[in-house]
């Protein structure tokens, strides 16, 4: 892994471990495999937002975004609600609907 600055969302724990999907430009990258103990405290739950920079082989800085974490998890409940909505009459000749996210 080269010297980078990457976003990146804790995917989940195995073990002592979290691991963090790294991502750049909206797609996922590679995955970091750190101890948990490594994470701030506040960001030790699944789907958390971290900035992590990684400087060579043994210099890792993982900050917690929780501004972040809060907007994306608002905009996945938003998204859950709209399609957990029944089909309005409208809606359902395929002539409405949604085909976007005006939220993201």
């Amino acid at each position: 892994m080269s010297d980078r600055t990457y976003g990146a969302v804790l995917d989940r724990f195995e073990d002592e471990r979290a691991v963090l999907l790294l991502e750049a430009d909206g797609t996922t990258t590679d995955e970091l495999v750190v101890p948990t103990a490594l994470l701030p405290p506040e960001g030790r739950h699944q789907d958390a937002r971290f900035t992590v920079s990684v400087r060579g082989s043994d210099r890792t800085e993982i900050a917690y975004e929780p501004a972040e974490t809060r907007r994306r998890r608002e905009s996945a409940q938003r998204r859950f609600d709209r399609l957990s909505e029944p089909l309005s009459s409208d809606d359902a000749g395929g002539a409405g609907g949604r085909d976007g996210d005006e939220d993201d």
